[in-house]
């Protein structure tokens, strides 16, 4: 049984990023809620990622853990008039990130088996005594970069884009107060952001929401905040996310995954 159809469907995604979801959403009958919690921006000084640039052809592999990551090395490639070597071995969390790689016209020789970046770092191979460029955010997890030196990588983690609060859009909020039948997260940060816009009214403009996390990073986060988690995808994926929801919001709502 289809459960979108007439759901209203909360979406926290940064706004440049919501189409492809709000998109999916639609074309199963629901309705996107768009109320972005973060804005994702380059660092200030991207000097770090500019040497890097320069001795590329000194490392093995180049692993992306997010889309954002590709967007900002992509564009300061761009912007030096310089390629990726063809011998350097390119590597994706998931096929979000595969895809915008691949839109950039590079080819992606690696994805784990699971869409996590400690997956990432546990399966990526020939990774032994190997030099890994990771384009990283600011406040990103550990685990990556943790894994790959643990298996013997020599790792160059280098922070390229950060993660903000998104600022409030009157319109945006008016249409979160009519409530919402989804809650969807996308990342850790999209949960700790909402409840940072919105402090004690958070769970209240929720209401009873049926809340829907895209893997256990993002639900981790928000069980910590509070929130009963009814649904994590077996893919890690907006694709898999829009595809469990249609499955599973009529008949499992209320059900704590």
């Amino acid at each position: 049984m289809n459960g979108l159809p007439g759901k209203r469907v909360l979406v926290t995604r940064p706004r440049d990023q919501a189409e492809a979801l709000a998109k999916a959403l639609a074309a199963r009958g629901a309705r996107a809620v768009l109320f972005p919690t973060i804005e994702i921006r380059p660092v200030d000084d991207l000097s770090r990622l500019d040497v890097a640039i320069d001795n590329l052809d000194r490392y093995d592999w180049i692993t992306f853990p997010s889309p954002n990551a590709v967007e900002v090395v992509f564009g300061r490639l761009q912007a030096r008039g310089r390629q990726l070597p063809t011998g350097l071995r390119i590597a994706a969390v998931g096929p979000g990130t595969a895809q915008a790689i691949t839109a950039r016209g590079a080819k992606v020789d690696f994805i784990p088996s699971r869409y996590l970046g400690e997956q990432l770092g546990r399966e990526l191979t020939p990774v032994a005594g190997c030099r890994v460029l990771v384009p990283r955010a600011a406040r990103g997890r550990e685990e990556l970069v943790t894994e790959l030196a643990r298996r013997g990588a020599i790792v160059d983690a280098v922070v390229v884009y950060d993660t903000l609060p998104a600022a409030v859009d009157p319109r945006d909020m008016e249409d979160l107060e009519r409530g919402v039948d989804v809650a969807t997260f996308t990342s850790p940060s999209t949960v700790e952001n909402f409840f940072a816009l919105l402090g004690a009214r958070a769970i209240r403009v929720l209401g009873g929401a049926y809340v829907a996390c895209i893997g256990p990073v993002t639900a981790s986060a928000a069980r910590a905040l509070g929130l009963t988690v009814h649904l994590e995808p077996a893919e890690h994926s907006i694709p898999g996310l829009v595809a469990a929801l249609d499955a599973g919001v009529g008949e499992s709502a209320g059900k704590p995954a």
